[in-house]
């Protein structure tokens, strides 16, 4: 009996590591299962939980995570198995953010490093690491092609968020949030509405308290592109607050589209569209290897 597993996929990233996880992982002891289409992290995942596997690592990108979290879920397994993330994607952005940033660093922590329950947030019926965006950026996180990812890498988003801009509307939402029993609500035209779990968006951006039992949220209302762009700098280079952005922090959030279109979101890099969204969050939930760069209470000011 394996009690360590890994899912491996080998078309994450640049597609150049299966080798070097292989060998780093069979030294190791691990048995390694392969993903062989979109989807099937999830029933290799279930398939670990049912059979008592104690650590559980994944070789991949940011949406290879969330499929074996949403995997774990499903067969009820959270509670059970740890979970390690080996960053072989594009932007690996959940791996950055809990201080794990190569190959080797993450099987050394696999084996040895610091173990943390996090927080996880659920849009609907939907698990989360990362964030769910809607808006500008959850358009161009949507459009942006794997093709292009593999020549730009994470500058891929990047390029086709400023394609996406010339065409970009805005969005009409009525949006809800509930935080220590208040609630706050907002009604209008926005550029983007972001929410955040282990990923902090506004400010100096980067991690966020992913052990709070709360989520990040900003909303960035719908105004000119050069106000756009100053309010930006002014909030992750300067830290102030700004006329159009606004930023808090909350236990739940409701989205609902004010015209006939549903709204389209990015659920951790992954496509979605509601007329209504629910997201909230499951404090200190799932069980992760973290490195030495990840800070359980990182400093908001």
């Amino acid at each position: 009996m394996h009690d360590r597993w890994l899912v491996l996929n080998p078309t994450s990233g640049t597609a150049d590591h299966v080798d070097r996880v292989r060998s780093l992982a069979a030294e190791r002891g691990y048995r390694v299962e392969e993903t062989e289409a979109e989807g099937h992290a999830v029933e290799l995942a279930a398939m670990a939980a049912d059979h008592d596997v104690d650590v559980l690592g994944v070789a991949g990108g940011d949406g290879t995570l969330n499929e074996v979290v949403r995997g774990l879920v499903a067969a009820d397994g959270l509670d059970d198995v740890t979970v390690g993330v080996v960053p072989t994607g594009t932007e690996n952005l959940f791996a950055t953010n809990v201080g794990i940033t190569d190959v080797e660093q993450a099987f050394g922590i696999l084996d040895v490093g610091e173990r943390r329950r996090v927080d996880l947030g659920v849009a609907d019926d939907t698990p989360f690491l990362i964030s769910c965006v809607a808006g500008l950026t959850a358009e161009a996180s949507i459009s942006t092609s794997s093709e292009l990812k593999e020549r730009f890498g994470s500058l891929a988003f990047a390029i086709t968020g400023v394609q996406e801009a010339t065409d970009f509307d805005g969005l009409h939402i009525d949006f809800t949030a509930v935080s220590n029993g208040e609630e706050r609500t907002w009604e209008g035209e926005v550029l983007g509405a972001l929410v955040g779990n282990v990923r902090r968006f506004a400010r100096e951006g980067g991690q966020a308290n992913v052990e709070d039992g709360l989520l990040e949220v900003v909303v960035i209302e719908q105004m000119p592109p050069s106000r756009a762009v100053a309010e930006a700098a002014a909030h992750r280079v300067f830290g102030q607050e700004t006329e159009h952005v606004h930023r808090f922090q909350a236990s739940q959030v409701t989205f609902d589209a004010l015209d006939d279109d549903p709204i389209n979101f990015s659920i951790d890099g992954e496509p979605s569209r509601h007329d209504r969204l629910v997201l909230h969050d499951r404090p200190k939930t799932l069980s992760v290897c973290v490195g030495p760069g990840y800070d359980p209470d990182p400093n908001d000011e």
